[in-house]
């Protein structure tokens, strides 16, 4: 076999998948993570795996009990249990993959993470039979998407115009207003989390990043899910290996400040000013690293329950005042403000509703026809609310005994006045939720039935949730490496990965991946954005989906100008 082989037919230089360089004075480093989400933690596994860093040389600093971030999953049977919410994984996720084929399963060391979502998926086969529903319980069809070529040609002009000249525009701005009640954008909305005030060269990177994705997108086909919620799935056994290899977990604490330094015409961070259970003054020594997390999508979440709505933070978010000290002292360091300056248009609500056993869960399997598990999103498009629920794979906790079920739900619009519930979602308490849940499936005739099998129904309000969203322009998120410094890397949703997209784990894990093989010099690069959309095959599946069978002609045209400009 060629070198050219090697390299699928390209320069050698091209081939991504070579032992990293090593760095001859690493065992001297120390690595400080701010943030204990998955971007600190998979930098960590980078840091040992990659450039055989000593574990107990990193320390990664959070400022709750417990890390993960927006990967989380808490709760027992007898309070009911919680998630704010769970992100979906695609077969391209090419870093995340990286991480967790490293990483031991906590059921068999045997076994790698990625081995346990492989066996999951390969058995939970996502394909929604039930993907909508009108009130009161009424299957929506959901075979055809309903653009018409005025949303076409809208989506087609999208496509075709640079990021740069999308700078501050809005989807509601670019698309026609009855766009927003296709089937399409609902399931869009839904599955992404997208609001119409939201970025339309953010929407234009989803589009163009998971365009393979588009035959499916009314079934949900192709998304991945993990076997447990995230949090025990993922974070506690990458949490395990980075502990069993001596990492620093510094807990209760937060990094408020910093101090930068200019030497020899490069920027370093030479302290971090904490707060808390460890608060003082971290020296930063000359060969040392830092990676901040700039910003949090569930900073400042609060939380209700069956009898009590949760009570809205609009406080500044500790994450977004250190991004916010941290342009001060250098202002190329992004702009926290194009994301975090808007709550009312950055934050929904999640509910879980905590079930003794499982009648509530074999009804809507008989009422959607979705096996538990494999339907993911139920999107009631009647809904004030536009609420959505999904029902996973039973037990979704590891400590969830087998006479209790669990599901998880979310609304957009948690300002608005229910249909059932004359009130906004945001005022409503769980027990108002569940039966706002009910009038929409029709069964308020058995609410008082279905309201004993319910343990507890727990509720996050979240105000930073879709910030990633928001309109932005160039220089809003600023690089994973600065240019200018020598010992910085800034990880999460809110650096720029050029062709990915933000709202998903592969951002934060891709961000750590970047960050660690550049400040080291590695030689190895982290894998490029998957881009579908430069195979014709792919081009041709999305679009004969798109369009219905007397706008064939425009599908050639559109087509054409895709490809050829």
């Amino acid at each position: 076999m060629s070198l050219q082989d090697i390299s699928g037919g390209g320069n050698v230089l091209n081939y991504k998948r070579t032992t990293p360089r090593k760095v001859p004075d690493i065992k001297e480093r120390k690595a400080y993570f701010v943030g204990g989400g998955i971007a600190s933690l998979a930098g960590a596994v980078f840091l040992i795996r990659d450039a055989k860093m000593p574990g107990e040389n990193i320390y990664i600093i959070e400022k709750t009990p417990v890390n993960g971030g927006c990967l989380d999953g808490s709760g027992d049977p007898e309070n009911g249990y919680l998630l704010r919410g769970g992100r979906m994984f695609e077969e391209h996720y090419e870093a995340t993959w990286d991480l967790l084929g490293s990483i031991p399963s906590l059921d068999d060391p045997e076994k790698t993470i990625l081995d346990e979502v492989v066996e999951f998926n390969k058995e939970y086969v996502g394909s929604s039979k039930c993907r909508l529903v009108g009130t009161p319980g009424k299957k929506v069809d959901f075979s055809r998407y309903g653009l018409s070529l005025r949303h076409l040609n809208e989506m087609n002009e999208l496509l075709i115009t640079p990021e740069e000249k999308l700078a501050g525009v809005t989807i509601e701005q670019w698309f026609s207003k009855d766009f927003f009640e296709t089937n399409f954008w609902y399931f869009w909305a839904t599955m992404f989390a997208f609001q119409p005030w939201h970025s339309v060269a953010e929407m234009r990177r989803y589009m163009l990043r998971f365009m393979h994705k588009v035959p499916g997108l009314n079934r949900l086909e192709g998304v991945l899910r993990t076997p447990y919620n995230q949090y025990d799935s993922i974070i506690l056994p990458i949490q395990k290996w980075l502990k069993e290899r001596g990492v620093n977990f510094i807990m209760g604490t937060k990094v408020v400040d910093v101090e930068i330094e200019e030497r020899n015409g490069k920027k370093y961070i030479t302290k971090l000013y904490t707060k808390g259970q460890h608060g003082g003054t971290i020296e930063v020594g000359p060969k040392d690293l830092v990676f901040i997390t700039l910003g949090s999508m569930v900073d400042n979440s609060t939380y209700g329950d069956f009898n009590h709505p949760p009570v809205l933070n609009r406080g500044e978010g500790d994450s977004w005042r250190l991004w916010r000290n941290l342009v001060k002292k250098d202002p190329s360091l992004g702009n926290p403000d194009a994301f975090a300056s808007d709550i009312d248009k950055t934050k929904w609500e999640s509910f879980t509703i905590t079930f003794r056993g499982d009648r509530f869960i074999k009804k809507l399997e008989e009422f959607t026809g979705n096996r538990t598990g494999t339907g993911g999103l139920v999107t009631f498009k009647d809904s004030s609310w536009l609420m959505s629920i999904v029902a996973f794979r039973q037990p979704h906790f590891r400590n969830q005994p087998k006479d209790v079920t669990v599901i998880w739900g979310y609304g957009l619009f948690v300002d608005k006045e229910g249909d059932y519930i004359k009130k906004p979602m945001s005022q409503a308490t769980g027990k108002e939720i569940f039966l706002e849940l009910l009038y929409h499936l029709g069964w308020l005739d058995e609410k008082d039935e279905l309201l004993e099998t319910v343990i507890n129904v727990r509720t996050a309000m979240m105000p930073y949730i879709t910030a990633h969203f928001m309109p932005r322009k160039p220089g809003d998120r600023p690089p994973v490496v600065p240019g200018n410094y020598g010992n910085l890397a800034l990880l999460g949703q809110y650096v720029e990965i050029p062709g990915e997209c933000v709202f998903t784990v592969e951002y934060s894990v891709k961000s750590a991946m970047i960050g660690v093989y550049t400040l080291l010099d590695l030689g190895r690069e982290a894998p490029e954005a998957y881009k579908p959309y430069k195979r014709l095959d792919v081009l041709l599946k999305a679009a004969e989906t798109l369009v219905d069978d007397d706008k064939k002609e425009f599908l050639k045209r559109s087509l054409g100008l895709f490809l050829f400009g």
